[in-house]
């Protein structure tokens, strides 16, 4: 088999553990577990792994998703590499599947291993004297607990859970461009369509006399083995190129630095990271408290420019995963809020203020600098020239982007077993730097217009159908009213106009909301940045179009274009009247208006309204903006009044 290169940001999403790729040979292979990583392949290497080398900190997510530490995807290093540089010949394994082929010429069904690396031939027609290779059959089955097998074509075409026949099957294409003409035949004369196996509830059905229905094996070849385990879910049948095969739950987290008047940020982050925090694992380790000489005698060159009491004082905030100078009052911690919300509160809290660190560089852009009375809007813009963001692959989920497994169900799908030590508990991560704009509503003129009878009733709809959805596990929890709607919806129309203005592509923009409305802690606000591994992100171009004079023009251009969309009337009114699809997610929005990148979106493009922002035709009072404007004066220059 050709060994194919993949960067290792898609080693996090979109190809992390669990995920199917095709490589340029055609073949279809499964990301393999983290059991099997930092591995050497054939054993021959005895060279010791410096695990350290890839090792990341993030203290929040590591409190989040309570593990140890993290470590970056390896990077492959060859022979043409110096022999001093550590970790040579690491790569990240996958496995052939689906293992189900066909031949091409007798469509004769085979299965084969999850190791085989050559390209297989048919032995039918080898027997022949013709030379076929086989190809992996185009479908699978999963369910949405995670799991993921090869469609059951033996129990499929004989209608039973516990087939006698093991003959061999054949899947013909009688010529149409559905399913239905896709039949799967046996030797012993039964014989059964494709037809509705990606329908749920398909594969469930009754397929014997004893009427036991077929459920999912719990397999996870992924991990390398074909064993199942006990699941008894609901099968699917899918393509194998299908979308809704790999959800990947990638958790992030902008990198607030820690410390305080007496401790310097810049010393937090210099213990956070190898080789001193390796040094403090080991001491840790052993049940003993860690005295600054214990550092000084080995890593003094690091540490001169800093007393014993400063170094001191970090050793208490790394190894007490402590927030040092980012601890919220009483008053901005609230019990009864998510804990994903909490997450956030922490980020919104230093965002809203100057800051001059190391990873993290916000500069103040008053808001009475600004023309068109923004005021009345934001009570807050911020500009960061540079953050440091830790992109966390902490499970996946299949089928649907959310469901009812916990988080700790999701991490547990990474691995055949448990972690055994405290040093074993890790989870793949990557870490990419940028810049953005942090924008922050007028909460006062906020809580006035969300209050109104108009916006409530618009609104309505979408919140009525995301209960049900909360109610059939499809969504996570959160507090959906017409904020969030409001905040969600300028973003994605903000940055479909930031890619006219400042030269990203969509792609390379993200969004990251901050939605609260507790009314003695509130939040609405809004980062737009750019995070990427490559040189999209320190362009600087986010933090010069968001400087005074410069951004109103793109503010004002964004709710212009947003004023009206190529498919109005359809797209402002369809959504209230009929559901699009079988998950009603959005009001007026579409692939022409407020719809931007799904890795660029945190909601996978749901709950979105653009009459939340700037109204509709006959009532543009209900839009947040408030804005008159006709065909004939849409150069007008008092877009915001």
């Amino acid at each position: 088999m050709v060994r194919n290169p993949i960067r290792r940001a898609q080693l996090i999403a979109p190809f992390g553990v669990g995920a199917m790729m095709v490589v340029k040979n055609g073949t279809s292979l499964i990301s393999g577990g983290l059991d099997h990583w930092y591995k050497y392949e054939d054993g021959k290497n005895t060279r010791a792994i410096d695990q350290d080398e890839f090792r990341v900190e993030e203290w929040r997510l590591q409190r989040l998703l309570n593990v140890d530490h993290f470590r970056l995807p390896p990077d492959y290093r060859d022979r043409d590499v110096d022999e001093k540089v550590p970790n040579k010949y690491l790569q990240v394994p996958f496995l052939r599947f689906p293992q189900w082929h066909f031949c091409p010429g007798c469509k004769r069904l085979y299965q084969l291993p999850l190791t085989i690396r050559e390209k297989p031939k048919c032995p039918a027609c080898e027997e022949n004297k013709k030379k076929r290779f086989l190809t992996q059959v185009p479908f699978v089955a999963m369910c949405h607990q995670g799991h993921i097998q090869d469609f059951p074509w033996t129990e499929w075409v004989h209608r039973s859970v516990t087939p006698s026949c093991t003959g061999r099957m054949r899947i013909i294409a009688t010529g149409g461009a559905s399913l239905s003409a896709q039949i799967v035949k046996c030797e012993c004369g039964m014989e059964r369509s494709l037809a509705q196996i990606t329908t749920e509830g398909t594969l469930h059905e009754k397929l014997d006399n004893d009427g036991r229905p077929y459920m999912c094996q719990g397999k996870r070849p992924w991990l390398g083995t074909e064993d199942g385990s006990s699941c008894g879910a609901s099968l699917r049948g899918s393509l194998r190129s299908a979308s809704n095969l790999y959800y990947a739950d990638v958790r992030s987290a902008i990198y607030l630095p820690r410390g305080n008047n007496e401790v310097p940020a810049e010393l937090v982050t210099l213990l956070e990271e190898p080789p001193l925090s390796s040094a403090i694992n080991l001491l840790s380790g052993l049940s003993q408290e860690i005295e600054p000489y214990m550092l000084r005698k080995i890593y003094s060159p690091q540490l001169q420019s800093y007393t014993n009491a400063q170094v001191k004082g970090a050793i208490q905030i790394v190894t007490l995963n402590s927030t040092g100078g980012t601890d919220l009052s009483d008053t901005e911690r609230n019990t009864d809020e998510t804990e994903e919300t909490l997450f956030r509160r922490e980020e919104f809290e230093v965002l809203r203020k100057p800051r001059n660190e190391e990873t993290l560089v916000i500069k103040e852009s008053p808001i009475n600098h600004y023309a068109f009375s923004l005021d009345k809007y934001f009570s807050r813009i911020n500009l960061i020239s540079k953050l440091k963001e830790t992109r966390v692959l902490a499970g996946f989920t299949r089928i649907l982007p959310e469901n009812s497994l916990s988080t700790e169900d999701r991490k547990a799908l990474l691995r055949s077993n448990l972690p055994s030590s405290k040093q074993d508990n890790w989870l793949p991560a990557y870490v990419v730097y940028g810049e953005g704009i942090f924008l922050e509503f007028n909460e006062k003129w906020l809580q006035i217009w969300e209050v109104r009878r108009d916006v409530s009733e618009r609104v309505y709809p979408l919140i009525e159908q995301y209960r049900q959805l909360v109610q059939n596990n499809k969504v996570r929890q959160k507090s959906l009213g017409a904020r969030f709607v409001l905040l969600h919806t300028f973003a994605h129309l903000l940055i479909n106009r930031l890619t006219f203005e400042c030269g990203y592509g969509a792609a390379a923009l993200r969004e990251r909301l901050y939605i609260s409305d507790k009314r003695d802690a509130p939040m609405a606000g809004l980062l737009i940045y750019t995070a990427a591994g490559d040189s999209e992100g320190t362009m600087g171009g986010l933090v010069r179009i968001g400087q005074p004079g410069k951004l109103e023009p793109i503010l004002k251009q964004a709710l212009l274009d947003a004023h009206w969309c190529s498919a109005d009337p359809v797209c402002m009114e369809t959504g209230l009247h009929n559901r699009r699809g079988t998950d009603f997610y959005n009001l007026a929005a579409c692939h022409n208006c407020a719809l931007i990148p799904e890795t660029a979106c945190e909601e996978f493009n749901r709950f979105l309204d653009r009459a939340l922002v700037i109204g509709k035709v006959g009532h543009r009072e209900l839009g947040y903006f408030d804005i008159n404007i006709h065909a004939r004066d849409r150069n007008t220059n008092d877009l915001l009044t």
